[in-house]
């Protein structure tokens, strides 16, 4: 297997990974077309986009993710072999194993967020029309709700008329 632009212990880590799936270089067939989208001039001359597909699963994977071909090369393999593990474990793959993982924890958070928002057994109607009801009017020249008759006299800086006679 060819050494890719990413580091050794990457480069081990995927013919690690691509043997234990049993994924051999003579299994996939490697195409290299120009790019698309950002880069400039650089995608638009070279062939960086990499095309792969695994013969004897019929799996199929475009990436064009970085401007350089080599490290193309390598994410695209990557990305095979995510979906040839896929395939083969369904389930118990280490993706879905982790999508689920991501899922119940999202699960949880709604659920407390949605126990601390509202009384229990509160219609969600109830909650919004409290909120509402609790935020003051903040739009410009808007009139308070309360206006005072007048101001107290003990207010500071105001003038008692008793001590102006005096």
């Amino acid at each position: 297997m060819v050494d890719f632009a990413v580091s050794p212990e990457k480069n081990e880590w995927l013919k690690i990974r691509l043997s234990s799936l049993e994924i051999q270089d003579r299994d996939i067939e490697e195409k290299f077309v120009r790019s698309r989208g950002r880069g400039g001039q650089k995608v638009n001359k070279t062939s960086s986009c990499v095309y792969l597909k695994h013969l004897p699963t019929g799996v199929e994977v475009k990436c064009m993710t970085a401007r350089s071909q080599s490290l193309n090369r390598f994410l695209a393999r990557r990305e095979l072999a995510d979906k040839i593990e896929l395939l083969v474990k369904g389930k118990k793959s280490a993706i879905e194993v982790r999508r689920a993982g991501i899922k119940k924890q999202k699960l949880k958070r709604k659920k407390r967020r949605d126990e601390s928002s509202a009384p229990a057994g509160a219609p969600a109607q109830a909650r919004a029309d409290k909120t509402a009801q609790a935020m003051p009017d903040t739009t410009p020249g808007a009139m308070p709700d309360a206006m005072p008759d007048a101001m107290p006299d003990t207010m500071p800086g105001a003038v008692q008329e008793s001590a102006q006679e005096s």
